[in-house]
């Protein structure tokens, strides 16, 4: 029982070392992993049998809350590329989607703007 204890405070001490800006990106990173498998864009043999736009609507909106939030504190040098793979997410979501988002209204538009 004591190992467990151990094993928890070991985990505790490693996440209180790690940099705000690192557990952001890597969230998002995270994020953006399971975005693109609910696209279908994983490297996987069945691809397809992996989409599901609506998880992915939620994926691609929690990101960009999260990116839209962060970037003030993380500073351009991390936030531009968060938000160039934000954007490119939610422009494949626009092209796997056989009916069209209004400008505006795809998902994380309401906080990035719209996506062309």
């Amino acid at each position: 029982m004591s190992d467990a204890r151990f094993d928890t405070d070991d985990e505790i001490r490693d996440i209180s070392e790690v940099p705000a800006v690192e557990l952001i990106n890597t969230v998002a990173v995270h994020f953006m992993s399971a975005a693109a498998v609910k696209l279908g864009l994983s490297d996987s043999q069945n691809a397809s049998a992996d989409i599901d736009l609506d998880e992915a609507r939620k994926l691609i909106t929690v990101l960009a809350g999260l990116v839209v939030a962060a970037a003030p504190e993380i500073g351009d040098q991390h936030a531009r590329p968060l938000r160039d793979g934000l954007r490119s997410l939610q422009l494949a979501f626009r092209e796997a989607s056989s009916i069209q988002d209004a400008p505006g209204k795809g998902p994380g538009e309401k906080l990035t703007g719209a996506v062309n």
